[in-house]
This record gives C-alpha cells, sequence and structure tokens, in this order.
C-alpha cells in the first residue's frame, strides 16, 4: 500500500459569524465559513479554481470595527472577529450591485441571478429605458464556442483562467476604459486571429453565459435547450495518458457539452482542446 503523505495541520481560527462561533482553519475565508455554516452568500466573480477578483461585489459583508464592507470571497477569517452577512448595509449594498448589473447587461442565462434580483427585491428598470447597455450582438467566429458580451459582467475570471492562473495562453485581456471596457483579443480580432488554443477553459469559468459551447448557444436560440432533461457522466479521456476527468453533459441520447471536475487533482476543471471539444466521434453513427 503506498502511503499519503499528510499536509501540515493549519491552525484553527475561532471568530463570530452572525452571532454564533465559528470556526475555520487559517487561511480560510469569510466565504468558507459562511459555506460551512450554511449560510447562502451571493457571488459571481468568486471561482473555487482562481484567486479572488474582487469584482462583483455582492458577497459584502460587514466586520465589525472596518470603515467598508468587505469582499466575502477575499477577506480572510481572522481570529477574534465579529461578521455579519445580513445587515440592512450589506443587503443594501448587494441589491444596488444587482441593479447595477441587471440593468446593464443581460443576466438571462447567470445561474441564480433572477432568485437573487427578487431576494434583496431589486429593481434594474428604476434607471429607466435609457440606461446604458451594450447592445452587442454575439461574435460567433468560430466552431467551437460564442462570445456574447452583452452578458459579460467584467469579472476577470477568463482572463485570469487564460493567463498566469492557468493556461498561460495569454490571448484574452480588458480592452477600453470605464463603460468602454470589454474583455478581447489582441487588437480586438477575431478569435481566429488570435493566440487563443481553444482550451474552453475560460468558457468552463464564466458565471453569466458570457462565453459559452456553440453547441449550448445553438440550442438556446433553437429553443430545445434543457438542463432538466440532461444527465452528467464523468468519465476519464481516451486522448492520452494524462488521465484528465471529463463529465459529459448529455441531452436526447447527443452530447451537447463537456466540463470536468473542479475537485479534480489532475485537472481541476481544466481542459485542452481535446478533451473539451472532441467529442463528435463518440455520436458518429454513420
Amino acid at each position: 500500500m503506498t502511503a499519503i503523505p499528510l499536509g501540515v495541520p493549519r491552525r484553527l481560527v475561532e471568530f463570530t459569524l452572525d452571532g454564533q462561533e465559528a470556526r475555520v482553519p487559517e487561511g480560510a475565508t469569510i466565504l468558507d465559513a459562511c459555506r460551512a455554516a450554511g449560510k447562502d452568500i451571493p457571488t459571481l466573480c468568486e471561482g473555487d479554481t482562481l484567486r479572488p477578483k474582487n469584482a462583483c461585489r455582492v458577497c459584502v459583508v460587514e466586520v465589525e470595527g472596518a470603515r467598508t464592507l468587505a469582499p466575502a470571497c477575499s477577506r480572510k477569517a481572522e481570529a477574534g472577529m465579529q461578521v455579519r452577512t445580513d445587515t440592512e448595509r450589506a443587503r443594501h449594498s448587494r441589491k444596488v450591485v444587482l441593479e447595477l448589473l441587471a440593468s446593464s447587461v443581460n443576466l438571462s442565462t447567470t445561474p441564480r441571478a433572477a432568485e437573487w434580483i427578487k431576494e434583496y427585491e431589486a429593481k434594474p428598470d428604476r434607471f429607466g429605458p435609457d440606461a446604458a447597455r451594450l447592445d452587442e450582438e454575439p461574435r460567433v467566429d468560430n466552431d467551437l464556442y460564442v462570445r456574447d458580451y452583452d452578458k459579460c459582467i467584467l469579472c476577470y475570471k477568463c482572463v485570469d483562467a487564460c493567463g498566469d492562473q492557468w493556461q498561460n495562453s495569454f490571448a484574452i485581456s480588458v480592452a477600453g476604459r470605464g463603460f468602454d471596457a470589454r474583455i478581447a483579443v489582441e487588437h480586438d480580432a477575431p478569435l481566429t486571429d488570435s493566440a487563443c488554443v481553444y482550451c474552453g477553459n475560460c468558457v468552463e469559468v464564466c458565471p453569466t453565459g458570457a462565453l459559452s459551447f456553440k453547441s449550448e448557444f445553438d440550442m438556446r436560440a433553437a429553443g430545445t435547450w434543457n438542463e432538466a432533461e440532461q444527465t452528467q457522466t464523468t468519465t476519464v479521456c481516451a486522448y492520452c495518458g494524462v488521465g484528465c476527468n471529463l463529465t459529459l453533459h448529455v441531452q436526447d441520447n447527443e452530447i451537447v457539452k463537456v466540463t470536468s471536475p473542479h475537485d479534480n487533482p489532475v485537472t481541476h476543471g481544466n481542459l485542452c482542446i481535446k478533451g473539451r471539444f472532441g467529442y463528435q466521434h463518440v455520436q458518429n453513427r454513420d
């Protein structure tokens, strides 16, 4: 039997969370503690395979003694701190952020966005019909995935996944300033003329559907996309010997997209072009 090396044990940090004693390993965030306690804190830009970016600000909580609200996704839990997650101030902040996001971008394919808007009584329409929106048509310039910037909230997760945190391709970054800021490839060229290697790891981390499989995009346009009818089966990629895990999303006996488990020690949710997009041979029935 192979011995499994044990890591250095981490000291537990004790603090107060909504009036209750909480204990988390040293280095854990307030969001980690909230999830461990079963508290539902909304978040969009946080990703379990990426370092926190503090971009969306919908996970803010109130820390006693702090001048400003703290993003729970990145603020480390500290011994003795007192955190309140459901104060009027925190709820108002989340409400305003949701209103600003929903009034400027399309959140129709953002998981739980409609639920949070209802929970926090956000009213995006209060800014009126003249609220600035991108209103840009989806960019369909390849057969693998689609860029729909009308749904982009500038969370930067795709930039990090393409950059030094995972792929190191650096094909995409933020272009422009202010309201003109957007995710783009060099010189805002078509994806086919960029450094993109089509690993799809940016699609994996996108929280809003701004990046989506071409198959999913086409099915949504046709009104046939139905996640309730889809099954998910995890298997091992057969292209090479690395051992990447694939999760096949199947609808009507057809693979509609491929993801990868984020807790897999080999891939951590990342794949190459073959693993993520090379599944057509499986259902070639000719």
